[in-house]
């Protein structure tokens, strides 16, 4: 049958509709995802030693002779367990396979037969002779009988097994280590001439680079020359070639992005400073001088002809939201509307407390929108009535129209795609975008993951803002605690106590909210003790953070919820309960919300029972305060795949390249793709790249816009 990389994957022969609906469990429906199916790890079975030099409890690879195969029932009271034995010999001694409830295998091996085995060798029952349990086995003088079926031997030619280093892969129940290998092996060799290199032959030879063919068939089948650590290290040349193929790819599709955006026709705006001005005269501080730098850098943004689209990054409590709400005010003193989305409830209810009493003094009317509001009131918005309106993902839904969106601004984009921010600038004509995230990335990882956006960073904290003390203690020293509490609670200050639940429930043995806040209310019978939490409403929980903010509470318990948005200067501790349980970022950014005023402040980690994991993230808490140095952290503790998580929403996922390790293929990777792009912006002088390019993004971005 003639068939491409596009085809489905059954008709490879020896696969079949069976197995194909098993590879599909793995992400394997075409002939192309199965070549791009790597290994997740590889061993080195190819230095083969005699039977008399074997070392107990080591993996070895054995070639020799069958001397016996038969099945044993070694207790007559089992007699359902089977055990199939080989016995082999290569000339120096004695070497005994076995395997358990694998009778079938007494088809294959025949005495005579010239076989290699690779497992743990073990000693025998005797303790003398050499055992090795449910080895890997590869049959060698078996006939060429074409592609390896379920359970056959492979042709002798092929040596997958064993001999060599051999390719471990991610399975599925019902598919084997060797049947994997058998299922690869068969694909690439029916489809390797399939396989057509799209990069420019110029990027190709500049860096040195394998061809794309060779290097599929190495990454599953390497040569004997490859190194293993680098096979397992994803840094052989052929693994870096996919990489930067994947990379190169990523960004050629941000660079046609950008261009298109640079093409677009924006808003100039025109700002007076009326409001802006009146703002800067009430606020209770003075602007950082990075606050200042960013600022200019967006009015530059919004003054020019083309649609804004910039990323401010900056770490906890260095006064981003001021900066966009300036932004959104630009907007409004040149006759449009702003719209603020925040990725949750909490977060878009926090930035409307924070602001909305700024904007009224201004004479300005602000709405707030999200989903479990009663009262949307979206005429308000259509009329043009709103001139800044904060919300969630309602803001993006049908039927919430604006009448003159003037800048959009993205709050903590990481847990948006490119998708949701584009529908968002839809609700107008395209309006400018600012998008603000707290989680501080390496430059080159951001350009990454915002590729398509210029890039500001707010790297100075406010003056007022003093290193946080932290101490990680378990639970037989919480008795510290309360002493903490009592001293600060003297000096006037205020406390937060954060739960990873709210309440205790059969399921968990977490520490909750409720429990804690009776706790402190018998503890501390002198102080007020306040509770926040998810589940109350929002008028509820606004009320709790006024009165905390003016001090007439003076503990307060919470969950997460006060993890953004929240700035009370007057509060100095903050314990968190069960720290183990939280991410690094999360823990990063619980304890941003102490520090802010100009007394010393402390953080507190109390966990209860610890893992390797999770005593890493806490040292890496008491050891710095850095932002970015705790975000690389966390990208080595947890990899960068559960590091971006959804952060990588609305682009496509990277399934070789790894953004820590490949950091210098990524820079090359876009200094060429958007080379390219600005030389060739359609491609049209590489088809087959564009195909590509257009395979690897699917449908998530309309990449060329033909009008």
């Amino acid at each position: 049958m003639n068939y491409d990389l596009s085809s489905p994957v059954q008709y490879v022969k020896g696969i079949g509709p069976q197995r194909a609906r098993l590879l599909s469990r793995l992400g394997i429906s075409t002939v192309k995802d199965a070549l791009f199916c790597l290994p997740d790890r590889y061993e080195d079975r190819s230095s083969a030693k005699k039977i008399v030099q074997l070392v107990y409890d080591e993996f070895h690879t054995i070639t020799g002779k069958v001397v016996s195969a038969d099945t044993v029932t070694p207790n007559p009271r089992r007699p359902k367990l089977k055990i199939f034995e080989v016995v082999i010999t290569d000339g120096s001694g004695l070497l005994k396979a076995k395997w358990f409830n694998q009778t079938f295998l007494k088809r294959l091996f025949k005495p005579g037969q010239e076989v290699v085995l690779y497992g743990m060798v073990k000693r025998n029952y005797w303790g003398a002779g050499f055992e090795i349990i449910n080895p890997e086995y590869e049959i060698l003088d078996e006939p060429d009988n074409g592609p390896p079926q379920e359970n056959a031997g492979q042709p002798a030619a092929a040596h997958i097994h064993t001999g060599r280093i051999v390719p471990i892969y991610r399975l599925t129940e019902g598919i084997s280590q060797k049947q994997m290998r058998n299922i690869l092996y068969s694909v690439l060799n029916s489809s390797a001439f399939f396989i057509q290199d799209t990069m420019p032959a110029e990027i190709i030879r500049a860096y040195n680079l394998p061809g794309l063919q060779e290097s599929i068939m190495n990454v599953h089948f390497p040569a004997p020359a490859v190194s293993v650590e680098a096979l397992n290290r994803g840094t052989s040349p052929y693994h870096q070639r996919l990489a930067f193929d994947e990379l190169f790819t990523l960004q050629l599709g941000l660079g046609a992005l950008k261009r298109e955006e640079v093409k677009e026709k924006g808003i100039p705006f025109t700002p007076d400073g009326r409001y802006l001005n009146k703002l800067l005269d009430t606020l209770p501080f003075k602007l950082t001088g990075a606050q200042e730098r960013v600022f200019e850098d967006i009015l530059r943004d919004m003054r020019s002809p083309a649609p804004m689209n910039r990323l401010i990054q900056g770490d906890v409590g260095s006064g981003k939201t001021i900066v966009a709400l300036m932004a959104m005010l630009a907007a409004v003193e040149s006759g449009y509307q702003a719209a603020l989305m925040a990725p949750t409830e909490i977060l878009a209810e926090q930035h409307y407390i924070n602001i909305h009493k700024l904007v009224e003094d201004l004479g300005l009317s602000i709405h707030l929108l999200t989903g479990s509001r009663k009262n949307r009131n979206l005429d308000t918005i259509s009329s043009g009535d709103a001139d800044i309106v904060i919300g969630t993902h309602a803001l993006i839904q049908e039927g919430v129209s604006f009448k003159k969106l003037g800048i959009i601004v993205i709050d903590e984009q990481h847990r948006f795609g490119v998708m949701q921010r584009a529908t968002l600038k839809k609700k107008g004509a395209n309006p400018d975008t600012l998008v603000m995230t707290a989680t501080p990335i390496p430059r080159t990882l951001a350009l990454t993951l915002y590729g398509d956006l210029d890039y500001s960073v707010i790297d100075e904290l406010p003056p007022n803002r003093t290193p946080v003390l932290t101490r990680h203690i378990n639970e037989k020293q919480k008795g510290s605690v309360y002493q903490l509490i009592e001293d600060e609670a003297q000096k006037g200050r205020q406390i937060y106590v954060v739960y990873p639940v709210i309440e205790e429930t059969d399921k968990t043995t977490l520490k909750a909210a409720i429990t804690g806040m009776e706790a402190f209310q018998v503890k501390f019978p002198h102080l007020r003790v306040g509770l926040i939490h998810g589940k109350m409403k929002p008028a509820e929980r606004e009320e709790v953070m006024r009165e905390f903010k003016g001090g007439t509470i003076h503990l307060l318990v919470s969950t997460t919820v006060i993890e953004v948005g929240v700035d009370v200067p007057n509060a100095t501790l903050m314990i968190i309960i069960h720290a183990e349980r939280f991410g690094l970022a999360q823990l990063h950014q619980l304890r941003g919300r102490v520090g802010r005023g100009g007394g010393r402040s402390y953080c507190v980690l109390l966990s209860y029972g610890i893992t390797e994991d999770s005593k890493k993230r806490l040292d890496v808490m008491v050891k710095t305060n850095d932002g970015f140095i705790i975000a690389e952290e966390d990208l080595n503790i947890r990899g960068p795949g559960e590091f971006f998580g959804t952060k990588q929403s609305g682009l496509p996922d990277l399934k070789v390249a790894n953004l820590v390790r490949d950091v210098k293929l990524l820079e090359a990777a876009r200094k060429e793709a958007f080379a390219l792009i600005q030389k060739d912006p359609s491609l049209a002088q590489h088809p087959q790249l564009r195909k590509s390019l257009e395979d690897f993004w699917g449908k998530k971005l309309e990449l060329f816009k033909t009008a």
